[in-house]
């Protein structure tokens, strides 16, 4: 395998259009994993002590004994917690596990004190963003000293995860249409039901408007087996997600689609072999250089990743 900064050094390449061949040995990146300890002396506030599958230390040494025989080889951390120092704590993962490549911190964009956290957590350059959900991101867009949040993450070169349901497609092209500069990423497709018919029309309908909503919107191809509602028994044959997948394909295509599994939580629906393979196959099929964009290089063209 090869190091860290020759694959990032590749993936660039990649987003510019010169791709190496298939035969190179590049890893893959997982830009949707969570990250936790309850047994820390301050606990976690998610997940609850009543899941069983969830609640235990969840940690990088595990991901990576799950996510290498695939050829993931590096993963994109998201923060759940809305406490403040559970963005260091991650970082501080960060800097022993290099198979952490970038942190998408959790930081309120209503808190009085949001600039001196980032200007804090930004000096770190495995900080590559934040997330908020839907609602929050709502709001913001009615407020200008949050928008002016929303602004300083673009002047940092950083980016902003959108969680939440189909509308988050329509809130990120309000957003990208503010914000010319600033990469958005809307997180696990919307969260659509998925099983096996054709989706919502008014998922397609805001999947088709994030997609036109410009270069430096993404989506992440994450929540797969989640999406199903199946606990411990997601389907393992494509077709039941290729009505899904062929949507936010045809929105956003090899160009801005990234690969996440949203380990742990993927756990309660199905292995994360499952997760990687349904994913894999699907990109394979739309040809090498795609498989090569979505599984690396759009990663580090919407994170801008570290070398």
């Amino acid at each position: 395998m090869i190091s860290r900064r020759e694959f990032l050094s590749a993936g660039a390449a990649l987003a510019a259009g010169t791709a190496p061949s298939a035969d190179d040995a590049l890893g893959a990146i997982d830009v949707h994993t969570h990250f936790y300890d309850p047994t820390r002396k301050e606990g976690v506030p998610w997940p609850g002590k009543d899941n069983k599958v969830l609640y235990r230390p969840v940690l990088p040494a595990e991901f990576k004994k799950l996510a290498a025989p695939h050829g993931v080889t590096g993963t994109v951390v998201v923060e759940a917690s809305p406490r403040v120092e559970d963005n260091q704590w991650l970082l501080d993962q960060a800097k022993d596990n290099p198979v952490i490549v970038g942190v998408v911190g959790r930081l309120l964009l209503a808190d009085d004190d949001f600039a001196k956290h980032l200007v804090r957590f930004a000096k770190n350059t495995r900080f590559r963003g934040i997330r908020v959900n839907e609602a929050e991101l709502r709001a913001a867009l009615k407020d200008d000293k949050q928008l002016d949040r929303i602004k300083s993450l673009s002047d940092n070169g950083l980016s902003l995860d959108l969680n939440g349901g189909h509308e988050t497609f329509l809130l990120a092209a309000q957003v990208a249409e503010k914000f010319a500069k600033l990469r958005v990423v809307v997180n696990h497709m919307g969260n659509p039901l998925i099983d096996g018919k054709e989706p919502p029309v008014a998922w397609r309908k805001a999947v088709a408007i994030g997609g036109e909503a410009g270069a430096n919107v993404f989506c992440k191809l994450s929540a797969l087996v989640d999406g199903t509602r199946k606990r411990d028994a997601a389907p393992t044959d494509l077709a039941f997600y290729t009505p899904v997948l062929d949507e936010v394909w045809k929105a956003f295509g090899a160009d801005r689609l990234l690969y996440g599994s949203n380990w742990p939580v993927s756990d309660l629906y199905a292995k994360y072999e499952t997760v990687y393979s349904l994913a894999a196959k699907y990109v394979e099929g739309q040809g090498k250089d795609a498989f090569a964009k979505v599984f690396g290089a759009n990663a580090v063209a919407a994170y801008r990743l570290p070398k």
